[in-house]
């Protein structure tokens, strides 16, 4: 997408990116905590310092407790009650697959639902129920913290943030003001300046968070900021909380005068992003979306994925393909709020960033099998999750692979070359 994106969804475009694609495999796995492993993430902690990265933020939600393929939105408002998936062969068996009731991905304890807190006892209780399959552990950043400062006079700092998980327009425009004033804290208490980097890994949804926030931070006067921010005060006054209408105007304020980073350059990593958002590269750094990738094609258009029916509803529960959330959860999909007040501002939201709503026009996304957006550099991983395993606590449809432990050092000398190696 171009500078001054001003919250355009993207292109969606099915061309090859060229020179910004890569490929790689999962090789050469290295135990976590061994010796070659701490002394091999010591190495690019020295690469990062020496790049001016000063502090790294790993940001997820949850996949379970959550509609994370987004049918609710295509159940209850897409029309598929009045049979516009006839005829559209394997369709329904697709859709069986991704509903919540029966894809297979556990409910968290007690019912619990999005918004999560964010706080130390909602990640605890993410630790506990689904380790790190999709979700950056405590165990996860702290030996990462460990690792990549033990031959540093001057340490990297390490800090974990749990997003709302609310996977609806609304809940990630929040996240990503909330995202912002997190970052504009980040940059106060550590003093950093121009010569400093911020290095964001999100995975999934957290990714659409920071490509709203990449919009939101674009040094021109953009018409789209203004309205965005003024559907969440609006919506923070009549729901009555303070709290988030101080939040919005302080960063509307650091945004106007473009100090929220104080200069910073802010690098961002997507892992399994679905390609809704139009990204704004003006006023970010680096930016680099990895897609766990086999290719199924025969067409020799190996950047994107399989996207055919029935035969999807055969591959996608051992994830044959890949990422198959990354794939499905695109524009027309999403949870739906629950109250009116959010109903209200979530639509005048999806106005302003996504043209597209129901099923045929899901489907219209889903079948075009982009892996990657219009901006930043690309890189499809086969991570070797596929193992003929058909329950979904195993890979989560081929989502879960990024955050776990074993792959840890392999996504950081992925990152640092894409990133920081001259």
């Amino acid at each position: 997408m171009p500078v001054e994106n001003n919250f355009q969804h993207d292109e969606l475009s099915r061309k090859n990116p060229g020179e910004r694609l890569s490929v790689a495999e999962l090789t050469d796995l290295v135990p976590p905590d061994s010796p070659v492993w701490m002394e091999t993430l010591a190495k690019y902690g020295t690469a990062l310092s020496q790049a001016g990265v000063a502090a790294v933020v790993f940001l997820h939600g949850s996949l379970n407790g959550t509609d994370v393929f987004g049918m609710q939105r295509l159940d209850e408002a897409g029309g598929l009650k009045r049979g516009y998936s006839r005829g559209v062969s394997g369709v329904d068996a697709l859709l069986a697959a991704m509903r919540e009731e029966s894809n297979g991905i556990p409910l968290l304890p007690a019912g619990l639902k999005p918004p999560l807190s964010g706080d130390d006892a909602a990640k605890h209780l993410l630790d506990e129920q689904i380790g790190d399959a999709g979700n950056f552990t405590e165990p996860y950043v702290q030996s990462f913290r460990n690792a990549i400062n033990k031959n540093l006079s001057q340490p990297i700092s390490c800090h974990r943030l749990l997003w709302s998980s609310e996977h609806h327009h609304l809940g990630r425009a929040l996240a990503a003001v909330r995202l912002l004033g997190d970052l504009h804290r980040l940059c106060a208490q550590q003093n950093l300046r121009t010569s400093h980097r911020i290095l964001v890994q999100a995975h999934g949804q957290a990714g659409l968070v920071l490509a709203l926030a990449s919009n939101m931070l674009c040094p021109s006067p953009i018409t789209g900021r203004p309205k965005l921010l003024s559907i969440l005060s609006s919506y923070a006054e009549q729901t009555n909380q303070p709290e988030l209408s101080e939040t919005v105007r302080r960063i509307e304020s650091l945004l106007t005068t473009a100090t929220l980073l104080n200069g910073v350059a802010l690098d961002i990593v997507t892992f399994g992003t679905p390609v809704r958002y139009g990204w704004d590269p003006s006023g970010i750094g680096k930016l680099l979306h990895i897609v766990n990738h086999r290719n199924l094609r025969t067409d020799g258009k190996s950047w994107l994925a399989k996207m055919e029916l029935p035969q999807i509803t055969m591959e996608m529960p051992i994830a044959w393909g890949g990422d198959y959330v990354q794939e499905l959860a695109v524009a027309g999909s999403d949870a739906m709020p629950t109250a009116e007040s959010a109903k209200a501002a979530n639509k005048a939201m999806w106005e302003l960033v996504e043209p597209y709503d129901g099923f045929e026009r899901w489907l219209e996304c889903a079948r075009r099998a982009v892996r990657f957006p219009g901006e930043g550099r690309c890189l499809l991983i086969d991570y070797k999750d596929s193992t003929g395993s058909t329950n979904p606590r195993d890979h989560y449809y081929g989502h879960a692979v990024y955050t776990r432990r074993h792959v840890q050092l392999f996504n950081t000398a992925q990152i640092v070359r894409a990133f920081y190696e001259v």
